[in-house]
Formats: C-alpha cells, structure tokens, sequence
C-alpha cells in the first residue's frame, strides 16, 4: 500500500513548506523574519502559515531524521554528556536537561520542573531507553546526577570534572539563541517539543565546521540539504 503524502491537503509546495520549516527551525529568526525571506524570493505567505507549518509538520520532519538516522547512532553508547540548562516560561523557571554524545549529537531533551533525583531519574531512564547505556557518563557536581545513576545501578560509569562537560555546555548556545528569537515559551509542552525537534535538526546540519576542511564541510552540507529535501517524500 502507498503511503499517502502528508503534504496532500496543501496548496503550497512541499519545497516551500520545508524550506520554510529549516529557516524557523536552524536559524535563529522569527515567524516575520521567515515571512520576509521568502517574500524576497517571490514567496507570497503569512507568517502564520509558517507558525502553522512549524507545528504540524515539524515533528514529522524530525521523526523522518531520527529514523534515517538511527544507524549511526550506535556510537551514542560510548560517552554521553548531560548538562542542564534553566528556561522560563510564562516568568517560572524550568529545567531542560539534555544528553550529547562525545561527537556532538544531542540524544535528548528533557523538561522538568525541578533538578531533583526523581527529575535525573525520569531523564536518564527516557534517554537509556531510547539509546541504550553509555560505556562513561560525563557531568557536573549537581547531586542529583550521582543518586539517580546509584540507584541505576551506573554510579561507576559517572565522571566529573572541571572541563569534561565543556561538549555538553557548548551545545546549549544554538538552542539558546533560537530561544531568544522566540521570546522564549509560554507552555511547557511547546518547549518540550520544539526542543525535541530542534535537537533533531541541529543533529542533521551539524558538521564540526572547525574540525573539516572546506571541501569535506561542502560536500555534508550538500549531502544534509538533499537530505532536508527528501524528507516526508512519497
């Protein structure tokens, strides 16, 4: 049987709806901004089209992106790094947790409440169910971290130091600046999910710019942007 397109009920293209979707998502614009990038490229829609198209298809191209690339995630296992990082919404301070791998790709996104050990808990369990344990877990001082990983049975795999966690405090700046465009959230769900889609989309233009030549950082670009293009195709 033929899987239907998700684009069928739709007028606009599906080039348009995902080139719009990665200007949201990978740079650090606004709904207006996006609206007036693809207005000078002949490209007549509201910026609630975009805020429309964001929602409905972006967990869709994210999911796409996750099972292309699940094969190369088998590396995850080897050292993860967890770091969090507070965010407010609606004035009340939260915390997103976030596992990244020692290359670089964010593995999970978490949102809690508070940083005690049933939050570490809820986090490690999600993401260990996802992708496995890691061989060494690397992060900061807080508590809550060694008293969730004891009672996993995982306090031996735990490192922490001055410096190890610098991979993990280095991915939260993209994130960051995407937050500031955004006027930060005012649900928890939207955080919850846009972090998730952001993280999946970080993963896939993620390049290691400074540790490529030229050549190499053009031909992943080029081979990520097919990818982009491809995604959610009949």
């Amino acid at each position: 049987m033929t899987k239907r397109s998700p684009f069928r009920y739709f007028k606009t293209s599906p080039e348009i709806i995902r080139l719009a979707v990665m200007l949201y998502i990978r740079f650090p614009l606004s709904l207006r901004n996006v609206e007036d990038l693809l207005h000078e490229r002949g490209i007549d829609v509201s910026h609630e089209a975009v805020r429309f198209w964001w929602h409905r298809f972006g967990p869709l191209f994210a999911s796409d992106i996750r099972k292309r690339r699940i094969e190369g995630m088998c590396s995850s296992k080897w050292r993860w790094h967890l770091d969090e990082m507070f965010v407010k919404i609606n004035g009340e301070r939260h915390y997103l947790w976030r596992a990244v791998d020692h290359e670089g790709e964010v593995l999970e996104s978490y949102v809690t409440k508070k940083l005690d050990k049933k939050a570490a808990l809820k986090f490690l369990r999600k993401a260990m169910r996802k992708h496995g344990r890691p061989e060494e877990i690397v992060t900061d001082r807080l508590r809550s971290y060694g008293a969730a990983l004891k009672e996993m049975g995982a306090a031996g795999r735990q490192q922490t130091g001055r410096w190890l966690n610098n991979r993990a405090e280095n991915s939260h700046l993209p994130f960051r600046r995407r937050e500031r465009a955004m006027l930060r959230f005012g649900r928890t769900r939207s955080l919850q999910k846009f972090a998730a889609v952001h993280a999946s989309v970080y993963n896939l233009f993620n390049s290691e710019r400074s540790l490529n030549s030229r050549p190499n950082f053009k031909l992943k670009r080029s081979v990520a942007l097919a990818e982009w293009r491809g995604l959610c195709a009949e």
